[in-house]
């Protein structure tokens, strides 16, 4: 079973790049080695700043056409409330980890 996953790539320009894959981390090899797209191959070096795990190929291409759709400040609302999930959710499982493992 595949995973379908619609994500965006912050480019040394600060402009942004959504694209749609099943493989994240090939993906992302494949943009800074210039193979991914004309866009970004011009921008090097991008990096992944937002990702979002889609049920199917069909709504994660949706998504995608979404995203792609926003202003770009609202693209960095995006990646912003992303990234303060994530952040949290990391916090979170290392203050678990340490009560879990404190002596």
């Amino acid at each position: 079973m595949s995973q379908h996953f619609v994500y965006i790539m912050l480019c040394q320009d600060n402009s942004l790049y959504t694209g749609y894959t099943v493989n994240i981390s090939e993906r992302l090899k494949a943009h800074n080695e210039g193979k991914a797209s004309k866009y970004t191959r011009g921008r090097l070096p991008v990096q992944c700043v937002y990702l979002e795990l889609c049920s199917s190929k069909s709504e994660a291409l949706k998504r995608e056409i979404e995203i792609k759709k926003l202003s770009k400040a609202n693209k960095q609302n995006l990646i912003t409330s992303y990234q303060s999930t994530c952040k949290l959710a990391y916090k979170t499982s290392q203050l678990g980890n340490n009560i879990l493992n404190d002596d």
